[in-house]
């Protein structure tokens, strides 16, 4: 429920706050005096685009701001959860637009873009008036509203949640079925390949080898010869290091006996003779070793020409053969083992004949459903100045099933009985709009989860009885929801449970807007401006009173 509503430097409104109630809420004023301004200021608050001629002239911005009760209502207060606005039971949503045309918003001090405060608008006010936007007017909404008076809001839901798994089994079967056709000519060449690289079975390790192998017998001769010289020099010779070596050790332990000193040097150098020793052995061991076989090379070179070549074809390192081997014939088991069509075929099909039985019923209870309501509707449409007029709700069958169901609905209206039936949203006529949709909201007050409704030129083009009417009907709309009304007559204005006069001031230099709450005295004196305009008498005053007093909520 709308509990405040701020607006700033907007048209001719330099500033003002409402403080709102619940019940009916109507809004009077001279023409021209600015009452609808205000609803604009809400439409724009909530979403509308916003255009510079709006803006009070000599302002360098302009601020709009409402405050909202979400207490109950469910849907808002889940959507500011999910969206990070939660705050407690409050939605407060702020917009400012300024001189250079940019506009910014917030839901309770966060930013917000205008699809947000769109979001969120639909779900706390309608608005009903030539110049707003209407829910009433789109297919979804109209389809919610029939399947909530049909009781089948669950059913349709179960229709849409049906329809997802039906299409979800068939996209299934589809994408199987592809996979089919196209993985022939795949598993033929994972096939190839796995026999190719079966065939030549060969290892990260062995690459590794193998180069090491090549390598060594490439130089096997030059090897034997480094290895004989190398040898040679350690003790083949008179001039071989080990003998040095020995000569050397010999004369330090003689020096020894005169200067223990030396036998620190002495230690240090008798490992290195055995280590020398050793080194001239394991080099003949290695000369004996190391063969120069031409034979072994070219197996050698030529395993290596064919693990190349190998990986040359499939695009990958030498040493990654192994890996591709393992890769290919796991893709080879995951074709083999691919989904069962039949199956899919099946399990489509069940989800097909789930969603066609759950969508027949839904289409039996909205035929029934249409009928009641547009019975009922078209009989508040005769009570509100539009004798003849009718609603029917139209149910065509869709060509190709979908989420909401078997068939489109569309509200189609007439407004006297020699106009053609035509679609709810191409009525010319914002009075005959906003009538048509106070019958249905009355009709379906019990229905609707949206709080606060906002009637704009409901009572154009009427007058006596049927404006009571129309204020009778407000009025108990008003029982279940919050309702605005801006409203030129006083049999509408008589019915409120709160009273906004809406005051035009100053001249053509400067002009400004202002709003003052009634008590029951100033609303006598309204109610009799209203009736007589500018001549009011005594006799006036007493009719607005006998009015205000007859028509007040008990």
């Amino acid at each position: 429920m709308l509990r405040l509503l701020s607006v700033r430097n907007f048209v001719v409104v330099e500033a003002l706050e409402l403080e709102l109630d619940g019940g009916l809420t109507v809004l009077t004023g001279e023409t021209g005096a600015g009452k609808s301004i205000l609803l604009d200021a809400l439409a724009l608050l909530l979403g509308d685009r916003f255009e510079l001629r709006q803006l009070k002239p000599g302002a360098e911005r302009a601020e709009i701001a409402a405050e909202f009760d979400v207490t109950q209502v469910a849907p808002a207060r889940e959507w500011l959860d999910a969206q990070g606005f939660a705050e407690g039971d409050a939605a407060l949503v702020r917009r400012t637009l300024d001189a250079q045309g940019k506009s910014r918003a917030w839901i309770n001090g966060r930013p917000a873009t205008l699809a947000q405060l769109d979001e969120l608008g639909a779900m706390l006010v309608d608005l009903h008036g030539q110049h707003a936007h209407q829910s009433l007017l789109s297919a979804h909404a109209q389809r919610a509203l029939l399947d909530a008076f049909a009781g089948a809001s669950a059913l349709a839901r179960d229709v849409a949640n049906a329809w997802r798994a039906w299409r979800a089994a068939a996209e299934r079967r589809d994408r199987a079925s592809e996979a089919a056709a196209s993985s022939r000519a795949e598993r033929e060449l994972l096939q190839a390949r796995a026999q190719d690289l079966a065939a030549l079975a060969t290892t990260p390790e062995e690459w590794s080898a193998l180069g090491a192998a090549q390598s060594r017998l490439a130089h096997a001769a030059s090897l034997i010869e480094t290895a004989a010289m190398a040898e040679d020099a350690l003790c083949g010779g008179e001039d071989a290091m080990t003998r040095r070596l020995s000569v050397l050790i010999a004369r330090l332990a003689a020096g020894v006996a005169h200067d223990p000193a030396l036998r620190d040097v002495l230690e240090l150098l008798e490992p290195a003779q055995i280590q020398i020793d050793e080194a001239a052995r394991a080099l003949r061991s290695y000369r004996q070793k190391v063969d120069v076989d031409p034979a072994e090379l070219a197996r050698v070179e030529e395993r290596l020409g064919a693990i190349h070549d190998m990986a040359r074809k499939y695009r990958v390192r030498p040493d990654g053969l192994a890996d591709l081997a393992t890769e290919t014939q796991a893709r080879l088991e995951e074709l083999a083992a691919a989904t069962d069509i039949a199956a899919l075929e099946r399990a489509a099909a069940e989800s097909e004949a789930t969603y066609r039985k759950l969508g027949k019923e839904l289409s039996a209870r909205r035929t029934t459903a249409a009928v009641d309501l547009a019975r009922r509707v078209s009989e508040a449409m005769q009570e509100l100045a539009m004798p003849g007029g009718r609603l029917e709700i139209a149910l065509r069958t869709l060509d190709a099933p979908q989420a909401h169901g078997l068939e489109a609905i569309e509200f189609e209206v007439a407004s006297h009985p020699k106009q053609p039936l035509a679609p709810l949203s191409r009525v010319a006529s914002g009075g005959e709009l906003s009538r048509i949709a106070l019958a249905i909201e009355v009709v379906t007050a019990e229905l609707g989860d949206v709080p606060t409704l906002v009637f704009d030129e409901v009572d154009v083009g009427i007058g006596g009885t049927v404006a009571a009417t129309v204020g009778r009907l407000l009025q108990t709309l008003g029982a279940r929801r919050q309702v605005l009304c801006v409203t030129h007559l006083p049999q509408v204005a008589a019915f409120a449970d709160a009273h906004f006069r809406v005051i035009k001031e100053g001249d053509d230099a400067s002009v400004r807007t202002d709003v003052d709450r009634l008590g029951t005295t100033d609303r006598v004196e309204e109610l009799a401006r209203m009736l007589a305009g500018t001549a009011i008498t005594a006799k006036t005053r007493a009719h607005a009173k006998e009015l205000l007093q007859q028509h007040r909520r008990a």
